[in-house]
């Protein structure tokens, strides 16, 4: 099994970079924003307790986050690999994904981190408002993401990095050669 962090900012480019690994590795794409947006869209329970926290622009709880991977990993289990897109945001949530891992006799193999400056993501962001029209996008929240992500979420990128888990890869640029970096990673793994 192969497991994989895509990481990097709101509008990095983790969606379009995901679509890519899927296809060629096979692998199951969990997004935490995908999950938070189909339970709030469907109207479930924890849907619901979800929008009352995105519309606050914070981030939800780890307990939450974790039980709805569990049970996304759980759904799965003919998977060839996951990938895993917008968690973790914390050390915390770090360790409870590899305990997460760990308990279904795997582990993440890398954290690939799309790096990706401030500017240009709101220059993404703001194209991609106009062509999708995405709730999350709205400039209110908008910056408290940007915010919460460059003060708080790249914290755990240390983490990683000190378990040789961490590669870099320039996020701005042709998306092609971003995507021939991510491969040379993940094509090191799949072997």
């Amino acid at each position: 099994m192969l497991n994989i962090i895509l990481f990097g900012p709101p509008g990095a480019g983790k969606g379009t970079q995901s679509e890519r690994l899927i296809e060629k590795y096979n692998l199951y794409h969990i997004s935490t924003g995908d999950l938070f947006r189909w339970h709030t869209k469907n109207d479930t329970e924890l849907g619901q307790r979800v929008k009352e926290i995105i519309n606050n622009g914070e981030l939800v709880s780890d307990d939450i986050t974790i039980a709805m991977l569990k049970e996304e990993v759980e759904k799965n289990p003919e998977a060839s690999g996951f990938l895993f897109d917008g968690f973790p945001r914390t050390v915390d949530q770090a360790i409870a994904l590899d305990n997460l891992m760990e308990s279904l006799d795997s582990s993440i193999h890398a954290v690939i981190e799309l790096k990706v400056t401030e500017d240009e993501v709101r220059q993404r962001i703001a194209k991609r408002k106009q062509l999708e029209n995405r709730v999350d996008d709205a400039s209110d929240k908008l910056d408290k993401r940007i915010s919460e992500y460059f003060n708080k979420t790249v914290h755990v990128l240390p983490f990683y990095k000190s378990q040789d888990r961490l590669v870099t890869v320039n996020g701005i640029g042709d998306i092609e050669n971003i995507s021939k970096e991510i491969d040379k990673t993940v094509s090191a793994l799949a072997v």
